[in-house]
């Protein structure tokens, strides 16, 4: 028991595989440097069976190819070596406490803006706009983590796949939709070098 949550731990990837398929974790934190099967094959594996528990990376690789992998292969989360205890502590709760209200919840909302998961539909002041399929995705995306700076590479890597290209301006393209869909009632900012957030009008 550690800050109130129940940790299990394994010291290599084909055991910790095992037992993420096999039993049930609100959250996964999974270092990529294992015994074994790295953290990269583990994730790889837990993207094909399609597993939906979130997953905190943590490795002492910083280069942004990696990062980009990892987010690739479904993981929520990626904390470079070395880091502060406490932010370790601070990510896991906001990752299983978001787990928690995933759970319940199809509507998501911030400010103005109401994402409704089942129909596929945005609601700005009560005005339902109709998204297609990658605008969606990136909106649900922010509003996940609505009010953080969320990467250009960051989205390209979890909304689009790190098979696009990082010179491409889907990003940017997607944006300019979003934002004449969703009206002036609904920000979507550009944090200049940093990247998009939703803020709250």
């Amino acid at each position: 028991m550690a800050e109130g949550f129940v940790v299990d731990t394994e010291s290599d990837g084909e055991s910790g595989l095992r037992r993420a398929v096999e039993e049930q974790f609100d959250l996964i934190v999974l270092d990529l440097l294992l015994p074994g099967a790295g953290g990269l094959d583990v994730l790889a594996e837990l993207q094909r069976r399609r597993l939906q528990v979130p997953v905190l990376v943590l490795s002492a690789r910083r280069d942004l190819e990696t990062k980009l992998r990892g987010f690739e292969l479904g993981a929520r989360d990626y904390l470079p070596k070395p880091f502060a205890l406490d932010e370790l502590i601070a990510r896991v709760q906001v990752h299983v406490r978001r787990g928690q209200m995933e759970e319940h919840q199809t509507v998501l909302r911030f400010g103005r803006i109401a994402l409704d998961v089942a129909r596929r539909q945005a609601i700005v002041d009560g005005n339902v706009t109709a998204l297609a399929d990658r605008e969606f995705r990136l909106l649900h995306h922010l509003l996940l983590h609505s009010g953080a700076v969320i990467s250009r590479e960051r989205l390209l890597a979890e909304v689009w796949g790190y098979h696009f290209d990082p010179a491409s301006n889907v990003v940017e393209v997607c944006i300019r939709r979003l934002r004449k869909k969703l009206g002036p009632n609904a920000s979507i900012e550009t944090v200049r070098r940093a990247g998009y957030r939703l803020t709250a009008a």
